[in-house]
C-alpha cells in the first residue's frame, strides 16, 4: 500500500506545551502508514517531513527540498548528528559558484542552520537554514531545510540510526 495514498489530511495545531522550543511550526497529524515509529517520511512533492510518533501519528513539518535537478528518493538513515555545524561546499557546488568559501563556521550566515543530522554515508543532510523564506520551496542541492527552530526540535526528538524515507 502506498504511504502517500493514506495521508489524511486531519491536521491539528500542536499546543505550546507540545513543542520542545517555542517558534516550532510542527503540527501533529494523523498518518496511515507502515512505518515504525521514530522514521522520517519526506514528501517532496508536498514539501513536508513527517516524524511517525505512533502508529497512526505523525509530527508534520514544512521544509525546503532539492531543486528539480538535485532531488532524490529512496531510503536512508541519520548517520550523524552536528549541534551548531560547519559547512562544507561539496566539490560540485564549489565548481558551480567557484567563489563559495571553503568552508563556514557556526554563525547566522551558514545555510546548516543550527542543527544538522547527516543521511547515510553521502552529502545530504537534513538541516536548519540561514534563508527561512525558502521553505515551501525546491531550492537546495538535494538537502532537506527546516526552519532553526523547526530543526532543533526534530533533532531532540530523533537518533542516530533512524531510518528516513523519502518519496515523490
Amino acid at each position: 500500500m502506498r504511504p502517500i495514498t493514506k495521508l489524511l489530511a486531519a491536521v491539528l495545531i500542536l499546543g505550546a506545551g507540545s513543542a520542545a522550543h517555542a517558534g516550532v511550526k510542527a503540527r501533529e497529524t494523523v498518518f496511515l502508514g507502515d512505518y515504525e515509529p521514530g522514521t522520517i517520511v519526506v514528501m517532496t512533492g508536498a514539501r513536508q517531513l513527517f516524524l511517525v510518533t505512533g502508529e497512526d501519528t505523525a509530527l508534520q513539518y514544512d521544509i525546503a527540498v532539492g531543486k528539480p535537478s538535485e532531488q532524490w528518493f529512496g531510503t536512508s538513515w541519520v548517520s550523524k548528528k552536528r549541534l551548531d555545524p560547519t559547512w562544507v561546499p561539496t566539490p560540485s557546488m564549489r565548481e558551480k559558484k567557484p567563489t563559495l568559501p571553503a568552508s563556514m563556521g557556526p554563525g547566522p550566515s551558514n545555510p546548516l542552520g543550527k542543527r544538522a543530522m547527516n543521511l547515510g554515508w553521502g552529502t545530504y543532510r537534513i538541516h536548519g537554514t540561514n534563508s527561512p523564506n525558502s521553505i515551501g520551496s525546491a531550492a537546495s542541492a538535494g538537502c532537506f531545510r527546516m526552519r532553526n527552530d523547526d530543526v532543533m526540535d526534530l533533532f531532540e526528538r530523533v537518533h542516530v540510526g533512524a531510518q528516513v524515507v523519502v518519496l515523490r
